[in-house]
């Protein structure tokens, strides 16, 4: 969530770049300024990092950050593997947050639909977008559309409880499944389709998505890449979980590392350390308990390197998908420069599951925004949106969907940074703002509830009672009505 390392987190403790902002940037705001109402829409990682570094960093701040689902953290939340407990930790930095005096979360409140950009600014001394990619990157294939065929993101989303995926009911009763794509997100997906059941009972995967993965027939997964082994996007603890995955054997072609013991000399550590991995798993023979291991597992995951998608082939009545055809691609150009190209070979990949994995995209928010459609992102210098002084953004919606948590943090610092620096310097409204007050006779008038941090309190209390019963850390509430309901709205 390219995209694919961005639901992976790495989270521990500060990065020291983020480290060094939020003790470089102490500037003492005079006691005669007015509280300054500053509004984030978005409550991933990017929106409570950014809410983090104002309410730090100017002592009469108010934050008030906006979420479109009932309940707050974004991908944390609706991104992250089940089977990744530890990276959703920063949770607890993000209640701390919201716990201040001086900022409220307000869920269920789509900005561009519920209010708008403008309603905002009206209302807010700065608003800041930190809303994310809620998008995936389209295959843009022929076959495309067949049934069988599904965004990764649209797949993650499903497992996780995002309500917007819970209709996705993917038919896992084929033989093999074909992940186009090589990042960490990819990945994940290999992982939780492979992965024993009785592994998923105690993670907070959905009782549906666990109901599914237990009929599953799939046996073998391959992850499709253009490129070659020095250019892939996952980074190595997910490669190492992949090659240690209880049940399941890895296949590795040896040809396709071929040379490349004299290439990686040059190459950064941690591409090399990810490399050496990959050259070790397919190049050299398992000792007698591994090689027992691999014997005795009953499913399979692969790696196919220099393959484009061509087309998603139809089965023979035209009714789903039975394959994937497959261009055969060498690598022109040096280091970061290198494409593939075709060499015009063909070969066809049967399988019966599609899941395209070639990044997340953001999608505009309101016409008032300006917006790059091609790259995906606001045009912004700095998070500065361009040419709307007072509008700011951070995260993916800023720079793209890459990066860890860590990335994010520091991103998110800086745009913060920035705002205080145009507040110190007089680029803000003056004088008071309404804030909140503005917004909620709006939303009141549209009919609309919002959702407090309290209220997400109480659904956080029902997941985790739910979830006791079955030894699971909470059982995720994952229809927005129900949640609404039990809150009495």
């Amino acid at each position: 969530m390219g995209a694919r390392g961005g639901l992976r987190a790495l989270s521990r403790g500060r990065s020291r770049a983020g480290a060094g902002l939020e003790k470089g940037f102490c500037h003492h705001f005079s006691t005669q300024e007015k509280t300054p109402q500053i509004c984030v829409v978005g409550s991933g990682p990017a929106g409570f990092y950014t809410a983090q570094h104002l309410l730090k960093q100017h002592p009469q701040a108010h934050v008030d950050i906006y979420e479109k689902q009932p309940v707050p953290f974004g991908l944390v939340r609706f991104g992250v593997a089940p089977d990744h407990p530890e990276v959703k930790n920063v949770i607890n930095t993000f209640t701390q947050t919201a716990h201040s005096g001086r900022c409220a979360f307000w869920g269920n409140v789509e900005v561009g639909r519920d209010v708008t950009v403008p309603e905002l600014r009206e209302a807010y001394h700065a608003v800041v977008l930190s809303y994310g990619a809620e998008d995936h990157r389209a295959l843009e294939i022929p076959g495309e559309e067949l049934p069988g065929v599904c965004s990764a993101r649209a797949f993650v989303g499903w497992y996780n409880g995002l309500p917007e995926n819970q209709e996705l009911e993917p038919d896992l009763s084929c033989d093999t499944a074909v992940i186009l794509g090589q990042g960490n997100v990819a990945l994940d997906v290999a992982r939780i389709l492979l992965t024993p059941p009785e592994h998923l009972e105690r993670t907070d995967i959905t009782k549906a998505a666990l109901g599914v993965l237990r009929q599953s027939r799939v046996k073998t997964v391959w992850l499709v890449g253009r490129r070659g082994p020095l250019q892939v996007a996952f980074t190595i603890k997910e490669l190492r979980e992949m090659i240690q995955l209880p049940g399941a054997r890895p296949i590795l072609d040896p040809v396709d590392f071929l040379g490349l013991q004299d290439k990686i000399k040059e190459v950064p550590r941690p591409r090399k350390r990810l490399t050496e991995l990959l050259l070790r798993t397919a190049t050299e023979k398992p000792g007698p308990a591994e090689a027992a291991r691999q014997a005795s597992a009953s499913r399979a995951w692969g790696l196919r390197f220099f393959r484009s998608p061509q087309q998603v082939l139809p089965s023979p009545d035209g009714r789903r998908a039975a394959g994937v055809r497959l261009a055969v691609t060498r690598l022109e150009g040096v280091d970061e420069a290198t494409r593939a190209v075709p060499t015009g070979d063909m070969e066809d990949l049967p399988c019966g599951l599609v899941l395209s994995s070639i990044g997340y995209k953001s999608r505009p928010v309101d016409p008032s925004v300006p917006f790059d459609s091609k790259l995906g992102v606001i045009p912004n210098v700095e998070g500065r949106v361009m040419d709307v002084p007072g509008l700011y953004c951070s995260g993916w919606v800023k720079r793209g969907p890459t990066g860890v948590i860590a990335t994010t943090m520091t991103d998110s610092f800086l745009t913060g940074q920035m705002l205080l620096q145009d507040l110190k310097a007089g680029l803000l409204p003056s004088g008071p703002r309404p804030g909140y007050a503005a917004i909620q006779a709006l939303l009141s008038s549209r009919g609309v509830r919002p959702v407090s941090f309290s209220d997400w309190e109480k659904l956080d209390a029902e997941e985790v009672a739910r979830g006791q019963g079955t030894g699971k850390p909470r059982e995720k509430l994952v229809d927005p009505q129900e949640m609404l309901r039990l809150l009495g709205h």
